[in-house]
């Protein structure tokens, strides 16, 4: 049985990236520039998601950056302000891109992903999620360390946490995931992710960081529109997380129609 008590539910906006128009992916290499985008099939504006998930019972979300339409002042302080005022929490402002381990782009991917720490701040953001590295280099776990430390003392400055997941080639492995969290001195904290690993290993891997979880990204497997792989979202609610452990669980996929059931197979399971 899992460890974790009236549990804390969200949404990344990751989950609704249809509904959003599909905005187009971007990272370091625009610089400070968005993509151009009209969002032509969006059911839902960033400003209205909010008030939608607090209409669907849901407690917190994650937005990813590459959502973001703009970092206009205004449009930061309308985005924070319809947050606010649905009664959601915004539990992390997500960097989905960047790779502070390349050998020849590193650090400009590293100062990249720091300009968004004050726009994290901005919308009241309680974390700012990074990738630790896509590069397994030799000295990589080391090097992430380094450059993650310094970013959360950037993301302190403006009363954020830093977070990481599972993700990408540098943490593949529960090792890896271990060594960087122990030699990152208890400033980086851990984000895990019930579908970045997979495999005959699946299971045992994810219950080896566990322990060490704060909060979960709890993508499910959607067998068809209204059915979910409920054995292995079940071992992935039921994994040692830390006693007394309530997330958030931020949902990743489903869309509009697929998040109440995934919300409900959580909250039914504590």
């Amino acid at each position: 049985m899992s460890h974790f008590i009236t549990p804390i539910v969200g949404v990344s906006s990751w989950a609704l990236h249809q509904e959003l128009g599909q905005p187009p992916f971007f990272g370091a290499e625009a610089g400070d520039s968005f993509p151009e985008f009209t969002p032509t099939s969006a059911k839902l504006s960033l400003l209205e998601i909010p008030a939608e998930l607090a209409r669907q019972g849901f407690e917190a979300m994650q937005i990813c950056h590459f959502h973001l339409p703009s970092r206009d002042e205004n449009y930061l302080a309308e985005l924070k302000n319809a947050i606010q005022s649905a009664g959601i929490s915004l539990h992390a402002f997500l960097i989905d891109e960047g790779d502070i381990t390349h050998p020849e782009q590193g650090e400009r991917d590293a100062d990249w992903i720091a300009d968004w720490i004050p726009v994290a701040a901005a919308l009241g953001a309680q974390h700012i999620r990074v990738i630790a590295g896509k590069t397994n280099r030799p000295d990589g776990i080391e090097h992430s360390a380094q450059v993650l430390k310094s970013l959360a003392v950037k993301a302190a400055e403006y009363e954020l946490a830093l977070l990481i997941e599972n993700w990408f080639a540098l943490l593949a492995t529960p090792a890896a995931v271990r060594e960087l969290l122990e030699r990152s001195d208890g400033q980086v904290k851990l984000q895990l992710d019930f579908s970045n690993w997979n495999g005959p290993t699946k299971y045992e891997d994810l219950e080896a960081i566990a322990p060490f979880a704060t909060c979960c990204h709890a993508q499910a497997r959607f067998l068809d529109a209204t059915y979910i792989d409920e054995d292995d979202y079940n071992r992935c609610l039921n994994l040692p997380y830390p006693a007394g452990f309530n997330g958030p669980f931020i949902l990743v996929n489903g869309g509009l129609e697929g998040i109440g059931l995934l919300r409900d197979a959580i909250k039914t399971h504590s």
